[in-house]
Parts: C-alpha cells; sequence; structure tokens
C-alpha cells in the first residue's frame, strides 16, 4: 500500500489503518506546537515568493509552478520512503502509516474549534463568539449576530468534515498515505491561495481547480454519510435542488446535504474581505442557532465512525 492503496495490500489492512487513524486523531487531536502543517504553510510562502519571481512566466503559471514545487516533492517522499520501509520492517510500516493519515486527519481539531463556538453562544457572549468564529472562517465577523456565528460555525463544520476528515481517509483508500498526504497539502494551498482576490484570482487558479478536482468524489461520500444520519431524503433533495447555487462545487454538495439532514437553514448573504457575497441560503425550514451546532459536529463525528467500521467490518467479512 506504500503506492496504490487498497491494491497493494488487503483491505483489512487497509480498514485497520484508517480506524486506527482516526481513533488517534480523535484522542489526541492536533499538537499546539509543531505541526507539520504549520511548517508546510512557511515553505509554501517561501516557494510563492520564489515562483513569483519568474518574470517570464504569466501569473496563472507561476501558480502552476508553486503547487507542484510545493506539493509533489512531499509525496514523492512519502512513496519512497514507505516503499523502504515496508521491505524492512511490515510493522513500522503500518505504524508509520497509522501515524501519516492521522496527521492528514483533523476532525478533533474542527470539533474543538466548534466548540469554541458554542461554549460562548450559549452563555451569550457575542463578542467571545466572534473571536472563536473568526479562527475558523475567513468571512468579516465584527457585524456578525448570533444566529450568523450559529450558521457560519455550522457551515464550515459540514464543509471541513469533508476537508479534514472524509476526503483524506477516501484518498487514503484510492492512493496510499501518500494520497492521504497528496490531498491534505493540496487542500491546504487552497485554504492560502484559492482566493479570488486580485492578489491570488491568477495565482490561486491551479491550486482551487485541484482542490476541486480532489474533493469532487469525497463530498459525495461525505454528503451520503450526512444524509443517512439525518432526514435522509429531505437531505438528498436539498442537495440535488441547491448544491449547484453554491460557488464550491464540493462545499455545496456537503453543507446543502448537511442542512437539509440536520432539517435548519443556513447560509445567506456574508462578507468576505470586505466584499459582500450574495451566498444563497442552504437547506430547509427554521433558521440555524446554537443549539444546531453540536448536532453538527455529531454528522462529522458519527459519520467518519459509520464509514469507517463499516469499511472494516466490510473488509472482515470479505477477507
Amino acid at each position: 500500500m506504500a503506492g496504490i492503496g487498497i491494491g497493494d495490500a488487503p483491505l483489512l489492512i487497509a480498514a485497520l489503518i484508517v480506524v486506527g487513524a482516526l481513533w488517534l486523531d480523535y484522542w489526541l487531536g492536533e499538537p499546539n506546537q509543531y505541526h507539520p502543517l504549520v511548517g508546510f504553510g512557511a515553505f509554501a510562502n517561501a516557494v510563492e515568493k520564489r515562483c513569483r519571481g519568474f518574470s517570464a512566466l504569466n501569473v496563472r503559471l507561476q501558480g502552476v509552478l508553486a503547487w507542484s514545487v510545493s506539493v509533489l516533492p512531499w509525496v514523492a517522499i512519502c512513496y519512497l520512503a514507505l516503499g523502504e520501509i515496508e521491505s524492512l520492517s511490515p510493522s513500522l510500516w503500518l505504524v508509520l502509516n497509522i501515524v501519516i493519515l492521522s496527521m492528514t486527519i483533523g476532525g478533533r481539531s474542527l470539533l474543538d474549534h466548534a466548540q469554541a463556538i458554542f461554549v460562548p453562544l450559549q452563555a451569550g457572549d457575542l463578542e467571545g463568539a466572534r473571536y472563536a468564529v473568526s479562527m475558523i472562517v475567513s468571512r468579516n465577523t465584527d457585524k456578525m449576530g448570533e444566529k450568523e456565528m450559529a450558521s457560519s460555525a455550522i457551515e464550515s463544520v459540514l464543509e471541513n468534515g469533508n476537508d479534514a476528515v472524509f476526503a483524506p481517509i477516501v484518498w487514503f483508500l484510492i492512493l496510499g498515505a501518500p494520497g492521504a498526504v497528496l490531498f491534505r497539502l493540496a487542500n491546504t494551498l487552497d485554504a492560502m491561495w484559492g482566493y479570488k482576490t486580485e492578489r491570488y484570482l491568477h495565482f490561486g487558479w491551479c491550486a482551487a481547480r485541484i482542490d476541486d478536482v480532489l474533493g469532487w468524489a469525497p463530498a459525495r461520500v461525505t454528503a451520503l454519510f450526512y444524509a443517512i444520519q439525518g432526514s435522509f431524503f429531505t437531505a438528498l433533495r436539498c442537495w440535488r435542488q441547491q448544491a449547484r447555487q453554491c460557488s464550491s462545487p464540493n462545499g455545496g454538495v456537503v453543507m446543502t446535504a448537511g442542512a437539509g439532514a440536520l432539517k435548519v437553514t443556513i447560509g445567506g448573504p456574508t462578507y468576505y474581505h470586505g466584499v459582500l457575497h450574495d451566498k444563497k441560503p442552504m437547506g430547509i425550514d427554521s433558521v440555524a442557532t446554537w443549539r444546531e451546532i453540536p448536532l453538527a459536529n455529531q454528522l462529522v463525528f458519527r459519520g467518519s465512525l459509520y464509514f469507517s467500521h463499516g469499511l472494516l467490518i466490510m473488509a472482515w467479512l470479505c477477507r
């Protein structure tokens, strides 16, 4: 599995790695210091600065070069290192796969950030909630009311449930640990460069498009697992009717399905980088409140357990 996911190893081993990595993340969470993605972010910033200096290339090609230099060497290192280790020590290979996959998953961090918004909202501390919301979204929070903050939290949980939990697992199953690393780094660059601002409209084009492609299949898996936990047919109807109205081809799928499963409405006009974006409402029935934040967390947490443990049971039965 060093190279191509479950094609190189029994499905049961892949399932055990997924379950182990998921529980390791939920148990330990992300380190407070020295997280590899922090170092990767600094590396990507340095690469961006260098690539923008290549005046012979247009800005879009500079972005393509920057993405390639930032991501592909790390994926190759992961592939080659695990290939060597597998031949020397299968036990160490197994442990490293669990650790690497766990480091690409951010489920515990996502749920903790959502809880940090829920607690002050429940207590009526709007300033504390605004600060917590600003930690996980790029939209302007200074004028947000209680319902806007609750909606922002739920949107972030639903969308990042795909990006931070389901998608790394799906790509691990397809391409092994290098696939999980590929997705996590690509998604990080989309978060850094994928804005439609003057600075990143063309430079970040490559990062945004690749993230859309890599996230397409996982988003549909995520939406399905959201739907089966709530109002299933409402979730599917919201997904089918509303997802295309969202600017993100993958975010719209998971947010509409999640809102439909919870039978609440999220979204609406909001400010990003000082510019008003007319986001369409997603979901159905009443506008979401802080009471639905834990329910959104449950969609991600329980959905990831159903997915991973269902895979393990299937692998056990098919062994």
